[in-house]
């Protein structure tokens, strides 16, 4: 086993799971290996909290997961440890832009999760990933007080690119990253995979040079920046490959567990 790593945190989709969604029984051992060679392993994504639930048991997780892009911090018994909102002055204007840019915008309050309709693209999608559905408003940001993220949603990449590119020129309030090619992610300026990384280092007791990340788009870049050894996909878009210090396997081909074992674990 490498002797620096003590902490391992993980995005989930694209990562630790398949593309059908799936924890390999290979993976489910890679992280049993870990926890019996004495490393800890953490989760964090940009789902709702309440959408990695299902992934605590089989995992056997004990530390807290990271949700919202680090928007949300909860125990895994569900304890809420920390949120950070976006400021609500600047709810309605992140839903602006986004539909200038043609994307749909979802708004996730806590565990509540508005769409304008029930049968855009992705919403379906989007509840079978995470284990349950929206609730349908005719405004998406009529509530804009604890607002924990804004998505924006698109079949164009680079109509979210371009959106991603204003908000970061505009609102120096937020932070906007691409959880997937079709997922605009908004949250707080201070909600973001780097923020659990450092809850997570502090929480556990280690340095931020003995965590190691792992991870395929470009919310992950964060986090990527925030440890000391940054894995990044197989599958991962080329920036988060180029930014990594090391790249392995696609999540199809089980590049976690390939990962854990080659570059953790040196098994």
């Amino acid at each position: 086993m490498s002797p620096a790593v003590t902490l391992v945190l993980s995005d989930v989709d694209g990562t630790l799971v398949t593309s059908d969604k799936r924890l390999t029984p290979r993976t489910l051992r890679a992280v049993t290996q870990l926890r019996e060679a004495g490393v800890h392993f953490a989760i964090t994504s940009g789902r709702a909290t309440l959408a990695m639930r299902h992934l605590v048991e089989p995992l056997g997780l004990t530390t807290p997961l990271g949700g919202f892009n680090g928007g949300q911090i909860v125990t895994p018994d569900w304890t809420i440890l920390e949120t950070t909102p976006i400021e609500a002055g600047l709810v309605s204007a992140i839903v602006e832009r986004l539909s200038a840019h043609h994307l749909d915008a979802w708004v996730y309050r806590h565990d509540d999760w508005l769409v304008r309709d029930a049968g855009a693209p992705y919403v379906d999608h989007e509840t079978r990933a995470g284990g349950y559905g929206p609730r349908v408003v005719a405004r998406v940001d009529a509530q804009s007080d604890g607002v924990i993220k804004v998505v924006g949603v698109g079949d164009d990449p680079a109509a979210v690119d371009d959106a991603r590119a204003q908000l970061a020129a505009e609102m120096p309030g937020v932070s906007a990253s691409s959880s997937q090619p079709y997922y605009l992610d908004v949250t707080a300026r201070g909600a973001t995979k780097g923020h659990v990384v450092d809850y997570l280092a502090a929480h556990v007791g280690v340095r931020h040079r003995d965590v190691a990340v792992i991870g395929d788009m470009h919310n992950d870049l964060s986090m990527f920046a925030r440890a000391g050894l940054a894995i990044a996909m197989g599958n991962g878009s080329p920036d988060v490959r180029r930014a990594a210090n090391v790249v392995t396997r696609a999540n199809d081909d089980d590049g976690f567990a390939y990962a854990i074992e080659r570059f953790i674990l040196n098994v």
